[in-house]
């Protein structure tokens, strides 16, 4: 079972991380959606590597429970909004990237939406409690958004933004 207080770690490193082109993109990626350190992109690559190899088992199952579980996994990552529709095929799963799964951060869709002015901004703001989702605080910058929360997410009630925000509104009406 393990220790308690040891959570296992959800990341990997690169495998040989001296080499200067992987080092520039990986600089690249953590600039432009603002994170922290390259850990939290290494995060994003985990999971991805982890939905990589589903689909690459599904391809090894049999016929009848391949449908199955490709069907599973694509109802999966269509509500992470990862995929385009539910009727994906796993050459479509194979082909996610890093920066597929990086859009779906909750960081990367406030600045998407106009509540921040910049991608740094946007994570100061989850950080703070500025940011709910339906009414409820999150104040993770990686969590990633399902196609359901991503209308609902907005100011938080208590936030001073939210009030400028209505004041802004009454003002223009």
């Amino acid at each position: 079972m393990g220790d308690p207080k040891r959570p296992r770690k959800k990341w990997r490193g690169p495998r040989h991380p001296w080499r200067k082109e992987v080092l520039i993109e990986e600089l690249r990626l953590v600039g432009e959606y603002g994170l922290r350190n390259k850990r939290e992109l290494w995060i994003a690559k985990e999971f991805l590597r982890r939905i990589r190899a589903r689909a690459r088992a599904i391809l090894a199952l049999p016929p009848e429970e391949q449908e199955k579980a490709l069907r599973d996994l694509c109802r999966k990552l269509y509500r992470l909004g990862l995929l385009p529709s539910e009727n994906a095929t796993v050459d479509d799963i194979l082909s996610l990237t890093v920066r597929d799964v990086l859009e779906r951060r909750l960081q990367t869709i406030v600045y998407r939406k106009g509540l921040a002015r910049s991608i740094h901004e946007a994570r100061q703001l989850i950080v703070h409690g500025h940011i709910a989702i339906g009414g409820r605080r999150v104040t993770c910058p990686g969590h990633l958004v399902t196609r359901d929360e991503e209308p609902l997410i907005d100011y938080a009630p208590t936030s001073p933004f939210y009030r400028r925000k209505l004041e802004a509104q009454a003002q223009a009406s």
